[in-house]
């Protein structure tokens, strides 16, 4: 690759911490982020099986556990707060529903941030509106910075991602919709969580949960529903909570005390679950990674994780090739694919599981969580759970591995 400068898209997880590798690997780095700076808040993203190993070769693992959040498990709730079922997060290993490491979203993306410095350059506030590609090389235009020739680019911005839509065609063809609409915010309140992440179902497919924030008095709230695809404006934010204040009308527990904290959260985020599938992850210099090339959504708690092993091999083989990328990118799908089409399993249900939409299949729901930590499907799962996040990750050249 006569042109060793590579531009990633996206500053969230996925990015820098491709950033941090590809440096390793000699490559100069270019990050494009349309947010004004590192996005701060969201909500826990879970450190588990091979995505908590590359955080441990990355050296970052002291600090991810010190910045970690203090979570006891898993509770669900009815509407009065009686907890029907609970699962300790302990009960498989730390590889279960919640993890042994749970860390804010904002704070992971801090710590990958500021180890691709000084080393990587960033241009926030910025996006890319046209990729002008040849076998070997792209020229990419800006909405504000001028024009610019890389080597490669790199599509590491999210589900909606820019860059998949400007090389490999419409968000229609690559997302498949699971029929779930998620909200989240963080929240100052009094509400006693006692540690738990707290979950209440309600008729119709309706899930309000709580989790403990890393500051103290901080809650991380949740409001989930079930609908068929409906059109919205992604950037009318008030739009948004009044359609979920809607839904959640009525709804027993703390949904109430909830959708009025929701109305000033300085962080809500309101979006469709869907997962992406693409036959290949590249074209021409241009490649996806994370979310933008294989999100597996939240019900899988394998996102981050396919994030980091993912920008940890794409890296290693770019290396590795000697910055080939028809070689790099062709071995990239064989490790990567395996292990993607095993992250996206969903769990049993897959949203109506999640968010069920009868009193019946409240009940069963609550019944299968009960029965989770109970001798021997507390065995079967913990094996499946660590399977899931498991794969064997390569061994890179002393350019690529800092071990």
């Amino acid at each position: 690759m006569p042109n060793n400068e590579i531009l990633i898209c996206g500053a969230g997880i996925a990015g820098p911490a491709l950033a941090y590798w590809l440096r390793k690997g000699g490559f100069t780095v270019t990050i494009v982020e349309r947010a004004p700076a590192p996005r701060p808040g969201g909500q826990t993203v879970d450190l588990r099986g091979a995505g908590r190993t590359v955080i441990e070769r990355m050296g970052l693992m002291d600090r991810a556990r010190a910045e970690s959040v203090d979570q006891r498990g898993v509770a669900l709730v009815d509407a009065s707060g009686r907890t029907t079922a609970r699962v300790p997060a302990d009960s498989f290993g730390g590889e279960g529903i919640v993890s042994e490491i749970e860390i804010l979203r904002g704070d992971l993306a801090r710590l990958l941030y500021e180890a691709t410095l000084p080393d990587t350059e960033y241009l926030f506030d910025d996006t890319i509106t046209e990729i002008d590609q040849d076998a070997d090389e792209a020229v990419v235009t800006f909405e504000k910075a001028a024009p610019r020739r890389f080597g490669l680019v790199v599509g590491a911005d999210g589900p909606h991602s820019v860059v998949r839509a400007l090389a490999f065609g419409p968000e229609q063809e690559f997302v498949h919709p699971l029929g779930l609409y998620t909200a989240w915010f963080t929240a100052t309140d009094d509400l006693d969580l006692d540690g738990w992440f707290l979950m209440h179902n309600a008729p119709g497919g309706l899930v309000v949960s709580a989790r403990p924030g890393r500051l103290p008095g901080e809650i991380k709230a949740g409001f989930s529903f079930r609908s068929r695809p409906m059109a919205y404006d992604r950037r009318d934010v008030a739009a948004q909570q009044e359609l979920v204040a809607q839904r959640f009308a009525g709804v027993g527990w703390e949904a109430p005390r909830l959708l009025r904290a929701m109305r000033t959260a300085p962080d809500f985020f309101f979006d469709s679950l869907g997962q992406v599938r693409l036959d290949r992850w590249s074209r021409g210099p241009v490649a996806l990674l994370g979310d933008a090339g294989y999100c597996a959504t939240p019900l899988t708690g394998l996102g981050t994780s396919l994030a980091l092993v993912g920008a940890y091999v794409l890296a290693g083989e770019l290396a590795a090739a000697g910055g080939d990328h028809r070689i790099a990118f062709r071995h990239y799908d064989e490790v990567m694919r395996p292990y993607v089409s095993q992250a996206q399993q969903l769990p049993p249900g897959g949203a109506s599981g999640f968010a069920p939409s009868g009193r019946l299949g409240i009940r069963l729901r609550d019944l299968s969580m009960r029965q989770m930590t109970r001798w021997p499907m507390r065995n079967l799962l913990a094996a499946q759970f660590a399977k899931a996040g498991d794969i064997a990750l390569p061994e890179y050249g002393p350019a690529a591995d800092i071990r």
